[in-house]
């Protein structure tokens, strides 16, 4: 059958940029599948660069066989699950609470710096904050306390993993927040909160019932991705974790870098049994998303007040605020630790203040700071070319999006990184292009670029489409409407997109391990490694420059559109 009369004007618009929904998916998927498939032959004993000819189940029997392997299983389920479903709880009760106040609208830019500064940067603060010298510690000492010399405790690296748990959740929750304050944008929140006020329930309640399950269909697969996150994070792990035995995750890593290339197999099988654990928690949690909703409508029927429920989602806002502060405490601790000359316990801040440390580091900082931002801008370059060319296809061929995009987007955030990118890898290996400069942005690309795609796509689809309209019937082509309308009136959403895809780019841990082989050191990497034992003062250095960088994106987003728009008071309230 010919095309339809639509089809032909709408592939004449789009031209070239037709082809961008399939380069997208591409870039997201190709490497995925080929390194899922590729951690998962070795797992079952096919892996013919290292000797393995014939599949088998040596590589499961000798991963079982493991010293401390079930304690290892176990510990990554619990702090996975912990650290989600508390997150969870934390960031629906923050908004509950918070919603409606007037200070709540400034609550993106508040948690902006946290949510700028990458995993293992607040995971290293918060060693420092909870550490038995750590500065919890000294604040109450020995005034306190009494101790004069640090306690005999195990906090960072607890074998039950309650750091690991505390780190995941300072990052998590506002992620979760930020996600559910998007989606309260998409319903209208306010006159329905009224008439459930003007009904007799209290705010926190009225939020509960009314606005949680409208809202709950868009956030759930952030927090899928929140759980896959948690259960498989190695950077956070290797800082806060325990060691012996580690994470699974850890433990997976630790054997594809060993020196015996034999530990590969059962590395790949860890990998593969990690993303079995991960379909198992999220299915799991889908079943009892659907018992919810069959209590939920019976509780919200019945239609009681209940002044308990207040409190209790007080108690937990509280709670997710009091980590908010631990977040900044954090961070601030590491910049207090760059700049120590001397600071012995239990004194609650240092004797003396120094530029030394930065002056003798400066050096060793300059180049895992150039490939940082020659990494992040390069990956979020090509992935805003990416996003505006998949975003104005849409626009221009009059297409919706459906549920499928999404899914396609979050598969990166939904798979446990370590499962594909080993295998990922071993083909790089095969098209000598491993440890390439190219590899290591391509790799980040595949993370970035969900992000950026997300945070650009609500602010560009609500454009009004008649400023393009208008602009076509004076004679201008729809290249001249994006580069001189829509990307002016969209510049603040497009610098927030790339900061926030710069801010992911910088915390790829994994990515840029494997893909660089060790051969290009970022923050990142130089972080983690100093984590092991390290003086605080270089710690701090490290840590301290790995949430600067994000936050100067996020500031020059900020202060950019106002002074590009300083004279154009229309334009810049629109954004």
């Amino acid at each position: 059958m010919g095309e339809t009369l639509h089809e032909v004007r709408a592939r004449r618009a789009t031209g070239v940029l037709r082809f961008a929904p399939a380069v997208t998916v591409a870039v997201l998927l190709l490497p995925i599948v080929a390194g899922l498939v590729g951690t998962l032959l070795p797992a079952f004993g096919y892996l013919p660069a290292i000797g393995g000819t014939s599949f088998g189940f040596d590589g499961w029997r000798r991963l079982f066989a493991a010293p401390g392997i079930a304690t290892s299983i176990v510990t990554t389920l619990f702090t996975g699950i912990a650290a989600s479903v508390l997150s969870v709880l934390l960031a629906i009760a923050f908004c509950a609470w918070a919603w409606g106040r007037p200070w709540t609208r400034r609550v993106g830019g508040w948690l902006a710096p946290i949510l700028a500064t990458p995993h293992s940067a607040i995971a290293l603060g918060l060693a420092f904050l909870v550490a038995p010298s750590g500065w919890v510690v000294r604040a109450i000492s020995p005034w306190l306390t009494g101790w004069t010399v640090p306690p005999d405790v195990a906090t960072v690296g607890h074998p039950g993993g309650l750091a690991l748990v505390l780190g995941l959740m300072v990052k998590e929750v506002p992620y979760l927040v930020l996600m559910i304050v998007g989606a309260m944008h998409q319903v209208a929140a306010a006159p329905q909160l009224a008439a459930a006020r003007a009904a007799g329930y209290a705010r926190a309640e009225a939020w509960l019932k009314v606005i949680l399950p409208q809202i709950y269909p868009q956030i759930r697969l952030p927090f899928y991705a929140v759980i896959a996150f948690s259960l498989s994070v190695v950077d956070v792990a290797l800082i806060l974790g325990p060691t012996n035995p580690p994470t699974l995750a850890v433990l997976a890593v630790r054997w594809f870098f060993d020196a015996d290339i034999t530990f590969y197999f059962q590395a790949s099988a860890a990998a593969i049994l990690l993303v079995g654990l991960v379909v198992t928690v999220v299915a799991g949690w889908f079943l009892l998303e659907r018992v919810t909703i069959v209590l939920g409508r019976r509780w919200i029927v019945r239609g009681r007040r209940h002044g308990s429920i207040n409190r209790i989602v007080a108690t937990l806002a509280g709670s997710g605020i009091a980590l908010f502060a631990l977040a900044v405490l954090a961070i601030v601790g590491m910049g207090i630790w760059s700049f120590a000359e001397q600071w012995r316990f239990p004194d609650a801040l240092p004797q003396a203040w120094s530029l030394a440390n930065w002056l003798r580091r400066l050096q060793g900082l300059a180049e895992p700071a150039q490939w940082t931002l020659v990494l992040g801008m390069a990956a979020t370059a090509i992935a805003l070319v990416l996003a505006v060319a998949c975003l104005e296809h849409e626009s221009r061929a009059q297409v919706k999006t459906g549920s499928r995009t999404l899914w396609i987007l979050y598969v990166p955030l939904l798979l446990p990184q370590v499962a594909f990118l080993f295998g990922a890898q071993v083909l790089l290996v095969r098209l000598d292009l491993d440890g390439a400069v190219g590899a290591v942005i391509f790799a980040h690309l595949v993370f970035v670029l969900p992000y950026l795609f997300l945070s650009l796509a609500d602010p560009w689809r609500s454009l009004d489409p008649r400023y393009a309209r208008t602009a076509a019937s004076l004679g201008a082509s729809p290249t001249r409407i994006l580069l001189r309308l829509k990307l002016p009136l969209l510049l603040r959403p497009v610098l927030i997109a790339c900061a926030v895809a710069f801010a992911v780019s910088v915390g790829q841990y994994l990515a840029t391990l494997f893909a660089g082989n060790g051969r290009i050191p970022t923050l990142t990497t130089e972080a983690v490694t100093l984590a092991a034992g390290a003086d605080r003062r270089v710690i701090g250095a490290y840590a301290l420059m790995q949430s600067a960088l994000p936050m100067l994106f996020f500031l020059a987003a900020a202060l950019v559109p106002a002074l590009v728009f300083r004279n154009r008071r229309g334009v810049q309230g629109w954004q």
